[in-house]
């Protein structure tokens, strides 16, 4: 990989690929853990509403000229980040990029537009509620943390979505959207002189690094640890999540975290999948997985199972749990080198796709300054059982439970 910063701080990630498409992500360093308590959602609408029309473009234009170029393009809000991202054929990179720094740059906040988007946005907001794996983690955060920004919906509740003006979502784009805070990654087999040339062209904005911006409360606190149920109407099964914070963690102890999940919760040959699905019959799917995601960082196991079986599944994993934390000759020096070999072969098959490399290329440089991360992670040495199962016993502890039935 290569990296360039623009005069005005903008962040370039360029990394060689050899075929004749190109893919890019511009990442904005102004997710959801960047709102204000009474901002709940508008970094999702400002997202929408980027595409509604620009100083240069309207609606019909944007789409149009996007069909016509891109065989994939999006963008998605996150709690850490904001990010625009497509995939085009080398001869129309230059193309793509002239129409995303247009949506990103100069967006005009049309009023009639923002009306019409509101709408939009609300019945997202109903089609959220409708995935009960999602509504189950939503309610864990809500009722797990006190004052935490995950605590409520990316994007936003019904009240704080209709109280929204134009004015708002203009000053949230203001503040936020700064050449500073961004980041553009590029996979591509197009030159990498070519392809900073094209950047610097159309993102040639002016620096704003001397306005300030208002310190953020702390990102993470201890969660409230217990068991909180909630019915719900409409579903045959019952869903269930755990969540351990991990945001005292250091980088290599992340690392350690992965392996022993690798062990604990993940695949069919884990152990929660094999007690409680193989063994007892109780769910179709478990797992575990890391959060790792600025302003997240939890550890997550989820399952569903019906309404006989909850205490008997959750005092299986209960038992597992505990189990795990005093387990002796398991990970030795060659079960710890088979599963970081089998980590990086599934990181290395999950970048396969250009656009994937290129978005976690850009969110890994926004989030932690450090893109590098993403390939290196695994590069640890020295390994014991005893660092793995000190990692254990610091996160296994004092979960919070949602069970929603």
């Amino acid at each position: 990989m290569k990296k360039f910063i623009l005069d005005n701080g903008i962040k370039i990630i360029y990394k060689k690929n050899e075929n004749n498409i190109t893919s890019f992500n511009i990442a904005v360093n102004a997710g959801a853990i960047v709102e204000d308590s009474n901002e709940y959602g508008i970094s999702h609408a400002v997202e929408h509403m980027v595409f509604k029309g620009t100083k240069n473009r309207t609606e019909i234009e944007i789409n149009r000229e996007c069909d016509n170029i891109f065989g994939f393009h999006n963008a998605m809000t996150n709690y850490p980040y904001v990010v625009y991202y497509g995939t085009c054929l080398n001869e129309d990179f230059e193309k793509g990029i002239d129409i995303y720094s247009d949506i990103v740059l100069n967006p005009n906040f049309d009023e009639k537009n923002f009306e019409e988007e509101i709408s939009v946005i609300c019945e997202e907001l109903k089609e959220w509620k409708d995935d009960t794996s999602q509504y189950c983690e939503d309610k864990l955060f809500l009722n797990g943390f006190n004052n935490r920004r995950i605590k409520e919906l990316i994007i936003g509740n019904e009240n704080s979505i209709k109280n929204f003006t134009i004015k708002d979502l203009k000053d949230f784009y203001q503040k936020h959207y700064k050449s500073e805070n961004m980041t553009i990654s590029v996979v591509s087999s197009l030159d990498f002189d070519k392809v900073v040339s094209i950047i610097k062209k159309y993102f040639n904005i002016e620096s704003n690094k001397n306005d300030e911006i208002d310190k953020k409360v702390s990102l993470y606190e201890e969660n409230k640890s217990g068991v909180f149920v909630e019915n719900k109407d409409g579903i045959n099964s019952c869903k269930i999540q755990y969540v351990f914070p991990i945001h005292e963690l250091n980088n290599r102890e992340i690392a350690l975290l992965r392996i022993f999940n690798s062990y604990f919760g993940e695949g069919t040959s884990s152990i929660l999948y094999d007690e409680v699905r193989t063994k007892k019959g109780l769910v179709y799917d478990i797992n575990a997985r890391l959060k790792n995601e600025l302003g997240i960082k939890l550890y997550t196991i989820n399952l569903g199972t019906s309404h006989e079986n909850i205490d008997t599944a959750i005092e299986i994993i209960n038992k597992e749990i505990e189990k795990v934390k005093n387990i002796s000759n398991v990970f030795d020096e060659e079960k710890i080198n088979s599963i970081i070999k089998t980590c990086k072969l599934k990181r290395i098959l999950g970048l396969e796709k250009s656009i994937t490399m290129s978005f976690n290329i850009a969110t890994y440089e926004l989030m932690y300054g450090d893109c590098n991360i993403l390939f290196e992670e695994f590069n640890i040495e020295n390994v014991t059982e005893e660092e793995i199962l000190n990692v254990v016993n610091k996160v296994l502890k004092n979960p919070s439970i949602q069970i929603i039935k």
